[in-house]
C-alpha cells in the first residue's frame, strides 16, 4: 500500500484494488489537487477546505459521517469526534476514520479538536498509520496532537493540517509537533510504501512531502 500527501489533510491511499481518498480540498485553499481516481472519498467535516469532491474520475463512494462501510474490500468504520473542546459547540462535529486496506489500519483523525475520550480510544485499537493535525487555530496543535499519539499508540504517526507554503490557512507549522515527540531530524519521504504490517516498539514519525 502507498501513501500520498496532497497537502492539508489531504492524502491517498493505495492498494491493489482500491484508493480511498480523505479530506479533499478546494482550490480556494491555495493549491489544486490533480485528478485522482478513487474508490472512496472519506469527508471529515463540512468546511470547503476537507469536502471538495469535483473533479474525480468515474464515480467514487463517499463517506461524510460515523458508521461501518465497505466497498471494494475497503472496510470504513467512521468514529464521531467533535471539532473542538466543547462538544461541538464551537466549531461543530467531526468524524475520524480507522481505515482497513490490505490488512493494514490506517486512522484519519480530520479535523479533531479534542483528546479523544476512553469509549473513543477503544475504538481507535491497531492503529498501523495516524494521519494526524498538528497546526492548532482549529483544529488540534502540536502539543495536543502528541499527548493523541501517546494515548493511541501507533506504530507510524504523520503530521497533517499544518501552515506550508502555498496555503491559504492561518495554521502553526510542524515544528512543535516534532519537537513534542523528540524528533531533531524528520524522516523526510514522497510518500510511504508499506508491504507489510510496521512492527515498532515506539511511534515512528514521517513527515510526508506534498505531492504537486
Amino acid at each position: 500500500m502507498e501513501i500520498t500527501w496532497y497537502g492539508h489533510s489531504c492524502f491517498r491511499l493505495k492498494g491493489r484494488g482500491a484508493a480511498v481518498v480523505t479530506d479533499p480540498y478546494c482550490p480556494e485553499l491555495g493549491r489544486e489537487l490533480p485528478k485522482l481516481s478513487a474508490s472512496i472519498l472519506t469527508i471529515s467535516h463540512g468546511h470547503s477546505n476537507h469536502c471538495y469532491t469535483k473533479g474525480f474520475r468515474g464515480s467514487p463512494y463517499i463517506i461524510n459521517g460515523p458508521g461501518e462501510y465497505e466497498v471494494d474490500g475497503v472496510f470504513v468504520f467512521g468514529v464521531a469526534t467533535y471539532h473542538d473542546t466543547k462538544n461541538g459547540h464551537e466549531r461543530g462535529k467531526n468524524t475520524a476514520y480507522m481505515i482497513q486496506l490490505e490488512d493494514l489500519t490506517i486512522c484519519h483523525l480530520g479535523d479533531l479538536g479534542h483528546a479523544p475520550a476512553q469509549e473513543q480510544i477503544e475504538q481507535f485499537d491497531g492503529i498501523d498509520v495516524l494521519l494526524v493535525p498538528v497546526g492548532g487555530k482549529t483544529a488540534l496543535n502540536g502539543a495536543q496532537a502528541a499527548e493523541v499519539v501517546a494515548l493511541l499508540e501507533p506504530a507510524i504517526a504523520i503530521p497533517m493540517h499544518f501552515k506550508m507554503p502555498g496555503l491559504n490557512a492561518d495554521l502553526e507549522t510542524e515544528r512543535r509537533f516534532l519537537k513534542e515527540m523528540g524528533i531533531e531530524a524528520p524522516e523526510k519521504l514522497a510518500s510511504l510504501e508499506l508491504a507489510s504490517k510496521p512492527q515498532s516498539e515506539e511511534t515512528r514519525v514521517v513527515l510526508l512531502e506534498p505531492c504537486q
